[in-house]
């Protein structure tokens, strides 16, 4: 078994995971309560991963992170290497993709909150920053962890997007769905069974703990 892609898998999980948790709850915060010009289109914007094929989204992150891309050359700029087919370039393609996963149940807890407590903190002279770390984070921790973990499950189990990025280097990109097709489209069914088979219950138990958030009081 590649143990290498699942640990590699694991990495990438958690690296997207923590980066959108900390983009992503400002971001669900100014939907959930902000007044924006607009907002419907940002909004739509954010969730076209969601709409889009997988290998579409994979294609337009190429086009933008090649060399003649925007993001390839800022990198590119900053640290005089390309940003495809590495282990920061299949990071950042997660981060984007993931990216409804984690709005839509924070923006979800976030409007759950009663709205007396916000009042009641602005009233009590409150900025918005301190009302957000004060109050409505703690009263959404749940959704913030179903959040949590939906990102990282969707980003375990990424394949198209990380494909057109990273492609399938050893120990930089190919993670264990890479792994895992490749193993088949060779006929190694005793590795591709033993992989899914390791990330099989590791899914099932995060689905179950979102269940149990996301249907139990904040």
């Amino acid at each position: 078994m590649d143990w290498t892609s699942l640990i590699l898998s694991v990495k990438l999980a958690c690296t997207a995971t923590v980066v959108l948790m900390f983009v992503t709850a400002p971001l669900a915060c100014l939907l959930a309560y902000g007044r924006l010009p607009g907002k419907a289109f940002l909004e739509a914007f954010i969730n076209l991963p969601l709409a889009m094929p997988p290998t579409v989204v994979g294609f337009y992150l190429l086009i933008l992170m090649g060399p003649a891309g925007f993001l390839g050359r800022l990198w590119a700029g900053a640290t005089g290497s390309p940003l495809l087919f590495t282990f920061a370039g299949i990071v950042i393609a997660a981060i984007i993709y993931s990216i409804p996963f984690a709005l839509q149940p924070m923006r979800a807890a976030f409007e759950k909150i009663d709205p007396r407590l916000i009042e009641s903190a602005r009233v009590l002279g409150l900025s918005p920053p301190a009302i957000f770390i004060r109050v409505i984070l703690p009263n959404s921790l749940n959704g913030i962890a179903a959040a949590a973990i939906l990102v990282f499950l969707h980003t375990l189990g990424a394949f198209g997007v990380i494909l057109m990025v990273g492609g399938s280097v050893p120990e930089q990109t190919r993670v264990a769905s890479i792994a895992i097709y490749e193993a088949v489209e060779t006929l190694q069914y005793g590795s591709a069974t033993l992989m899914s088979l390791a990330l099989l219950p590791v899914c099932y138990l995060f689905l179950l703990v979102v269940h149990r958030l996301t249907r139990s009081n904040p």
